[in-house]
């Protein structure tokens, strides 16, 4: 949806019809209002690289404490203790270091030869089709069987928990995310195998999570508590499963529309692991944070009252030209020294570099078998949520 340079420029992130192509919305939001403020939903949103690079890492003003979505800080739900990403320092601190042990990127590097397997595993049976859907065949089984792999799911149990999570994101058009009964914070679905778990102990992150002592902010030395667990094998499982799952899918659209890029990744394999990078820039799948205002803060000379919510746009900075040059330009040969699509700060993701790797070893495997696709725009369609973006169907058809 796009309106024209007369009318007062409206962005709504419940309809869908932004969703389709948002970015001429995002350039007239950075030139026009930088500082947006949506008055049916009430909620305030940054649009400029240097507003999200600046306000993201500061969580005293702009608080994770009551959700990173924008439903969730409306709600005035209460956050379940030990909900990582919905927590700020110093309690996420000591928290987030448990996770970092287990995300550290020699363990990443240790699991690529497993990954390659798994995206091979549903690969190779598409060689020699003419036509089949890269979102149900790849995207929604390879993130699956990696993250069921490091937490130690059972591949006969995993795609039921996968489409747990996809259905609780999932939205009607125009409409919010089901937050009755706590549903989407809930990890009550884990319970049975973090209790298994802890009597038959493993080589898995669950395991580790059960084990591992650490110093709380009382000062005492623990374990994480049952509901702990279920809170850090929640948000690894759901993150790890949507958010990469949508960028396989845009390396498929996106190489679809680029051919001549897509060939020379196919000549040069050593130039994809930039052009995952611009992908993350041009198609981030979490195109927006939100946060809580916690004080008065005055952004573009207009003050945001504490209580506030508001939201940092990260696919418009991603394409702010303040910060990269010809943005809306394809460029697989682009230095990207810092992008804002994992966040920034404190709520960095964690999973970010597992999400690099799969990524990079998904298109590595594809092109070895596909060198040539394009995409039948008829029948792709993206899928509907208020929290990430990306393709529900996406038929490529090989050339």
């Amino acid at each position: 949806m796009t309106t024209t340079g007369d009318d007062p420029v409206y962005w709504d992130p419940y309809d869908p019809a932004f969703a389709v192509d948002p970015y001429p919305i995002y350039r007239r939001l950075r030139e026009e209002a930088p500082l947006y403020y949506n008055e049916k939903h009430d909620f305030y949103a940054v649009s400029r690289f240097a507003d999200c690079e600046q306000g993201l890492p500061d969580w005293r003003r702009f608080s994770s404490a009551r959700g990173g979505i924008l439903e969730l800080i409306k709600s005035g739900l209460e956050i379940p203790p030990g909900t990582l990403i919905f927590e700020d320092p110093p309690i996420h601190d000591i928290h987030r270091r448990l996770l970092v042990r287990v995300f550290t990127p020699r363990r990443i590097a240790s699991i690529e030869g497993k990954v390659r397997d798994y995206c091979r595993l549903v690969l190779d049976p598409l060689v020699g089709e003419k036509r089949f859907d890269l979102i149900k065949e790849v995207g929604a089984e390879m993130p699956m069987r990696v993250i069921g792999m490091l937490l130690g799911i059972p591949e006969s149990d995993q795609a039921a928990l996968r489409d747990q999570f996809d259905d609780r994101l999932r939205t009607e058009d125009g409409g919010q995310m089901d937050l009755s009964e706590g549903a989407i914070l809930s990890g009550e679905v884990f319970g049975e195998y973090v209790d298994w778990r802890r009597d038959h102990p493993s080589n898995d992150l669950m395991t580790d999570l059960l084990t591992t002592e650490f110093t709380d902010e009382n000062g005492a030395t623990r374990t994480l508590t049952r509901d702990e667990v279920l809170g850090y094998v929640t948000v690894v499982a759901s993150a790890g499963n949507e958010t990469t799952g949508r960028l396989i899918g845009w390396i498929g659209s996106l190489l679809a529309r680029q051919p001549e890029a897509r060939r020379e990744l196919a000549a040069d394999p050593s130039l994809i692991p930039d052009a995952i990078e611009e992908i993350l820039r041009m198609e981030p799948p979490a195109p927006f944070m939100a946060r809580y205002v916690t004080e008065d803060v005055v952004l573009h000379d207009t003050t945001v009252p504490a209580g506030s919510a508001l939201i940092f746009l990260v696919a418009s900075a991603n394409r702010d030209d303040r910060r990269y040059p010809d943005p809306d330009r394809f460029d697989i040969r682009r230095r990207i020294s810092q992008q804002v699509s994992f966040g920034f700060g404190a709520h960095y993701c964690l999973g970010a570099a597992l999400a690099r790797l799969e990524g990079r070893v998904a298109l590595e495997e594809m092109l070895t078998r596909f060198p040539d696709w394009d995409v039948d725009w008829a029948d792709a369609k993206l899928a509907q949520t208020s929290t990430v973006r990306g393709w529900e169907t996406l038929p490529l058809t090989i050339g």
